[in-house]
């Protein structure tokens, strides 16, 4: 009792200090710890992980069973909620509830305090997880040479289920009567990432963590074209300058129309190349109109800068991403391709439209138009990034934006970004969607506001799930819903 009296003095003097920013890193860095080690040790049962991730000297308070020790705590997770796979206990955050606050010690940072309200499931095989119970919890969580450790935990106010069921499961129900299972939402707002939720499973079986990696196909131009950018803002490529003196492909070293191409060209897809020359009855590519003439969509475009790119200047597309994007907007959590880094247990499986899943293709090279490997707070980092001007200098961000090529009415393409014009306030947004076989993604600003939007999907069967999600959840409206 003395220890559990101690504890709640410490809980209720921590008050007294403001709140950890929702918008920093280190609220990020708990949210992170929170949801991978309730969804490994407790979700998974990754009991190795459990034990790598709770003190020595673990305290553990449940108003109903009572007071536990490390030990108790281990041997009661394994028995209790990790001896049934068939019938398994599941704990989801409710992500709108979560709060922390820092301990410091002479100045430096040694823990955190969380808290928040959880809801708990019973999943069984085949059948739609039943929700059982909703309870709040304090967590003190300690640093140990550099690794966040479970310290202390208040689990209290266990109540049953009230007739709403949590706004997570709605949104989890969705996904499942559309068979898709996973769903990553990111909301910029006046320029800073305020929040990201992940909702649904990555295989239809283990809950998508916070840092679920998806997958996100054509939103990798818009990091590619935002590199070519940086790289023109900084005299190293000329936007108008011919790419023939850096790479021709072999397919098209017979056309002198070759020498017309341009950076400028391809950011706003008007090479005259198709899509993909796999897509093409001769499998070669070729120019199907002059370029500069028209619009026309074109992934081969972004793989020709890229090449002509790493020619030029002697480095990696990787490598010139990480040093002009990834390190100045912390994308910590990115890649182009599998690397030793990926971390293949939080990757979002992709499945068709029927629920049916797709076979994963793994790709050991970099891809200017497709393939990206991110998180929602990674691509949400990179959004905000540029939604605050990313660093480039004023003239070149605003030709960014500027309507290079007309598509329809209200509806330009701009360096890298579709712009959608027509919104009250002369409000405008700059869109890129991506779509591959089991992967759907969005991602929208709005400049002048300095709010953003991102949606990650690792399903086909997305049209409910986006109409529910702009309109319903994200409260964007029919108008932008119709234009998607």
């Amino acid at each position: 009792m003395k220890e559990l009296v101690t504890i709640i003095f410490l809980f209720i003097s921590v008050l007294s200090h403001a709140q950890i920013d929702k918008n920093s890193d280190l609220f990020k860095t708990l949210q992170v710890q929170d949801s991978t080690f309730f969804e490994r040790g407790f979700n998974q049962c990754d009991l190795d992980f459990l034990q790598n991730h709770i003190a020595d000297n673990l305290k553990f308070y449940h108003d109903q069973s009572g007071f536990q020790d490390r030990k108790a705590f281990f041997e009661n997770t394994k028995k209790y909620i990790c001896s049934n796979s068939a019938k398994k206990p599941i704990r989801n955050i409710d992500a709108n509830s979560l709060e922390a606050f820092p301990l410091y010690n002479d100045g430096n940072l040694y823990g955190a305090i969380q808290k928040g309200t959880h809801h708990f499931y019973l999943r069984e095989n085949g059948k739609e997880d039943v929700w059982t119970s909703t309870a709040k919890f304090t967590h003190v969580w300690v640093l140990e040479n550099k690794t966040w450790k479970l310290s202390e935990v208040l689990s209290y106010d266990h109540q049953d289920p009230v007739s709403d069921q949590p706004r997570n499961n709605s949104i989890e129900q969705l996904l499942k009567e559309n068979n898709v299972p996973a769903l990553g939402i990111g909301i910029i707002e006046n320029g800073k990432l305020t929040k990201v939720e992940v909702y649904g499973t990555l295989d239809k079986q283990t809950t998508a963590p916070y840092n679920t990696i998806f997958k996100v196909a054509s939103l990798t131009k818009p990091v590619v074209a935002l590199t070519a950018l940086k790289l023109i803002d900084k005299g190293m490529l000329d936007m108008d300058e011919p790419l023939y003196r850096y790479w021709i492909d072999p397919d098209i070293k017979g056309d002198k129309r070759h020498k017309k191409l341009t950076p400028r060209m391809i950011l706003t897809h008007r090479t005259g190349f198709p899509n993909w020359r796999y897509m093409t009855e001769a499998n070669k590519l070729a120019f199907q109109f002059e370029p500069g003439a028209k619009y026309q969509y074109s992934g081969e475009g972004f793989e020709y800068l890229r090449k002509a790119i790493e020619s030029k200047l002697g480095k990696s597309i990787e490598t010139l991403s990480q040093e002009l994007i990834f390190t100045s907007s912390g994308m910590n959590d990115t890649r182009f391709w599998w690397d030793s880094t990926m971390d293949e247990s939080r990757y979002a499986q992709n499945f068709d439209g029927n629920g049916n899943k797709i076979s994963t293709a793994k790709y050991y090279e970099a891809n200017a138009a497709a393939n990206l490997l991110t998180t929602v707070e990674d691509y949400g980092k990179f959004l905000a990034y540029v939604i605050n001007g990313a660093e480039l200098s004023e003239s070149l961000f605003q030709e960014m934006q500027k309507h290079q090529v007309e598509l329809k009415v209200n509806d330009y393409f701009g360096l890298g970004w579709e712009i959608l014009t027509g919104f009250s306030n002369d409000e405008y947004a700059l869109l890129h969607t991506g779509k591959d076989p089991g992967v759907s993604t969005l991602a929208i600003m709005f400049p002048k506001s300095k709010n953003g939007y991102l949606i990650f999907l690792n399903g086909d069967n997305v049209d409910k799930v986006y109409e529910y999600i702009l309109t319903k959840e994200l409260y964007l409206g029919d108008e932008l819903w119709n234009r998607r």
